[in-house]
């Protein structure tokens, strides 16, 4: 076969596909035949090494058609019959006071733990503030030549400075984890409620 015969054949296979395409192909399997009869080859040997054109058309095809996307399976909904209907609504005093109940339950311990974490702020500034007010009073003390108590006023400055950044520290650390265990439980909870909706 030759180069002409070639690309008209593989032309006229790809005629279902877009214009530019067709032509880059058509251009790129011309440019490989020249190639080899460069290096020596006949022209009928040239475009035998190539394959058969319609292997090398099956191959385009497929390289050129976009892969068709794939739709996500809908899962139906399951109906509920009616008896477990009459259940849901005769025992709703049940169970809607036990899920009261259970909210109840995490609330007050979310709020529980947010108010330890206020109580250990509020005792970390009160540190700080007292390293303020020691300071003060030590001022106070030495300008009234009271020597002695100024030097343990000083002390108590110096304490509470050191326990002041090291309650800064902790503060910080345990915020962001409490922080962080709460998005978690919540995902968490989030999860486990998207995969009950979508076994139904």
């Amino acid at each position: 076969m030759t180069k002409q015969e070639f690309l008209t054949q593989l032309q006229n296979g790809l005629s279902g596909l877009p214009q530019s395409g067709v032509d880059e192909r058509v251009s790129f399997y011309g440019e490989m035949i020249d190639d080899r009869v460069e290096e020596g080859m006949s022209e009928e040997e040239a475009v035998a090494g190539i394959g058969a054109v319609d292997d090398v058309i099956s191959q385009t095809v497929a390289e050129m058609t976009p892969a068709k996307p794939i739709e996500p399976s809908v899962i139906p909904r399951r109906t509920l019959p009616l008896w477990q209907l009459i259940l849901i609504i005769l025992g709703f005093p049940l169970w809607f006071s036990l899920l009261a109940a259970a909210a109840a339950v995490i609330l007050s311990l979310y709020v529980v733990i947010w108010a330890l974490i206020i109580s250990l702020w509020a005792f970390e500034l009160s540190a700080a503030v007292g390293v303020f007010a020691c300071a003060a009073c030590v001022v106070i003390l030495w300008a009234s030549g009271k020597l002695l108590p100024g030097l343990a006023m000083l002390g108590a400055a110096l304490f509470l400075a050191g326990l002041s950044i090291l309650l800064f520290f902790a503060c910080v650390g345990i915020s962001k984890e409490t922080v962080i265990l709460t998005k978690k439980a919540v995902l968490s909870l989030g999860r486990r409620f998207i995969r009950r909706e979508n076994s139904k």
